[in-house]
């Protein structure tokens, strides 16, 4: 019996079948390979070239991103040796306002920043209470309307901190020595998606279009932050971030919250948090820095001091320094009424240094 194969080659009248030609080769053009990644390589760098220099025109400058891994890093120094030391936790006014090098120049301590931006302290309060490495002193900050209404923006810094890779370590140091000391548009707010969201386009029928917060900070290796000076050399852009602020100040609660519900919850959480610590023997003190212009306005009459800072240092039982009852915090420059600007952060610091001096004595000598 012939094989499948032999039979194959065969038409049905027993011929041998011809050979199936091979197809025509198509001739390949020739390439320079090394030519097209010269090219690509320089239309790369010119496009950065371009970026760059055109932040650079901008005002930028080269700075720390204040990602999670950075606030990593300084959270570390706690699980590394450094638990008896000042902890300052908060929102972007401690961040912006209390100066390192001048709490350092007074105290000859060197705090350690952990306060974020746009985001209650409540979880990193929370964390620090349940961890034994911390024994030191705790400068807990209060914005009233992110830290009385829970509002959470920055919760990937901690879960960043508890699953960080070895990679994303080593991501974090390169970047912090090899990119950001030296790039200008290394920031969040220069990403090409960032600007491309931000830009006027035709608005859609039941669709809220709310401005991001620009930038606003310059940040230092151990988080030391500062307000950015184009909010001093450019009105228009300290117009721009009122604006962003203002938008904010007459939105409702959101659908199905009950804000005297969340202002309750928050400040017993916050207690007990509180409590946690000073069993251990931590000591808390409570700040409210300054605020100014349409916001304090706004604080005043969504978060008034009566039901939302009095309370709160009452039943924590800890010393509690708000701006308004200390002669040397008035009269502060806050170009966007939040934050304070570098040279009046610098006064503040020292004021409020002494002012928790002057707690620290007073909790020592209850008379």
């Amino acid at each position: 019996m012939p094989s499948s194969t032999s039979s194959s080659e065969r038409d049905p009248t027993g011929a041998q079948a011809p050979a199936a030609a091979d197809p025509p080769q198509r001739a390949l053009p020739s390439t320079r390979l090394g030519l097209s990644w010269v090219v690509s390589l320089l239309l790369c760098a010119a496009g950065l070239i371009g970026w760059e220099a055109y932040w650079r025109d901008f005002g930028s400058e080269p700075s720390m991103r204040n990602s999670a891994g950075l606030w990593a890093i300084q959270r570390r120094r706690i699980d590394e040796g450094e638990g008896d030391a000042l902890v300052l936790l908060g929102s972007s006014r401690v961040l912006f306002d209390v100066q390192l090098h001048v709490w350092e120049r007074l105290s000859g301590q060197r705090p350690i920043q952990l306060a974020l931006e746009g985001t209650t302290p409540l979880p990193f309060l929370q964390d620090l209470a349940n961890d034994p490495d911390f024994s030191g002193s705790l400068l807990v900050g209060v914005a009233p309307d992110v830290f009385f209404s829970g509002f959470r923006f920055r919760g990937d810094a901690l879960d960043h901190y508890r699953r960080e890779t070895p990679s994303q370590r080593i991501g974090q140091w390169l970047s912090m020595h090899l990119l950001e000391p030296w790039l200008a548009f290394y920031q969040g707010d220069y990403a090409l998606f960032t600007v491309l969201a931000r830009q006027p386009w035709p608005a859609r029928a039941g669709v809220m279009n709310l401005l991001d917060v620009r930038r606003l900070m310059v940040n230092e290796p151990d988080r030391n932050s500062r307000m950015w000076d184009k909010l001093l050399k450019d009105p228009a852009y300290a117009q721009l971030a009122r604006d962003i602020w203002s938008q904010f100040f007459e939105l409702p609660p959101p659908p199905g919250m009950d804000p005297a519900k969340v202002l309750e919850e928050q400040i017993a959480e916050t207690v007990a948090a509180i409590d946690t610590l000073r069993q251990r023997g931590v000591e808390v003190i409570l700040v409210r820095p300054p605020s100014d212009g349409a916001y304090y306005e706004f604080e005043q009459r969504v978060f008034p001091r009566a039901r939302t800072w009095d309370p709160l240092v009452e039943r924590a039982g800890v010393p509690g320094i708000h701006f308004e009852d200390f002669p040397d915090m008035q009269g502060l420059h806050l170009p966007e009424w939040s934050h304070l600007s570098p040279a009046d952060a610098e006064r503040y610091t020292e004021a409020l240094y002494h002012a928790v001096e002057a707690a620290r004595g007073d909790a020592a000598d209850p008379r």
